[in-house]
């Protein structure tokens, strides 16, 4: 992995998860900062650095792919391992969107679990050092950023309503599907990797 990628992909890492901490690290500044500019321009400062970090992430980890350092190789089963573990995190983020579930209500965030599951699952599965940058980036990002979560939701005493338990079965059957359909078809036509081969 050439030292440009390796760059690129701690620099879009830091512009992406740091545009994603602000409420663990800095909320007062952040609440200061929307009630100075509204809400609108901080959404649009947001998106816009989101995407750059995003765009770098992509462009730089497509590069160290290209040329990988290889830190360990990882066996033949933790890519299945991986397969597996992603279906989970796949429940968990569609049960983030389906709105009065009691996985939501249980969890509180849901989505932040899912994605921290599915860089534990990628990081098992590769052992080269976009990988471990990518992956684990996220994972150390989505610990903090849950436990910091659910401390929010405690000080404020939330309370995440629910509705019939189908919606958790939509969420669940959302999942699934939506795992199913990313395992089998666009994996390896975005990635190059075909999970369960």
């Amino acid at each position: 992995m050439s030292k440009l990628a390796t760059s690129g992909l701690v620099l879009g890492l830091l512009i992406f998860l740091g545009t994603h901490s602000v409420r663990i690290f800095a909320d007062n500044w952040r609440n200061a900062c929307i009630a100075r500019i509204g809400p609108h321009r901080w959404k649009a400062i947001y998106s816009v650095l989101s995407g750059l970090g995003l765009g770098l992430i992509v462009w730089a980890y497509a590069a160290g792919r290209a040329e990988p350092t290889i830190l360990w190789q990882a066996p033949t089963w933790s890519r299945h391992l991986a397969a597996f573990l992603t279906l989970p995190a796949f429940v968990l983020i569609a049960a983030a969107y389906v709105p009065g579930t009691r996985i939501k209500a249980w969890l509180g965030h849901p989505m932040v679990l899912g994605i921290g599951l599915w860089a534990l699952a990628h990081l098992l599965a590769n052992g080269s050092l976009a990988d471990l940058l990518l992956f684990g980036g996220f994972l150390g990002w989505a610990v903090v950023d849950f436990a910091s979560a659910r401390a929010r939701d405690t000080r404020a005493g939330m309370r995440y309503a629910t509705r019939s338990i189908l919606f958790d079965a939509i969420a669940v059957a959302a999942g699934i599907v939506a795992w199913a359909v990313f395992a089998r078809f666009l994996h390896a036509w975005l990635f190059g990797v075909q999970p369960f081969a």
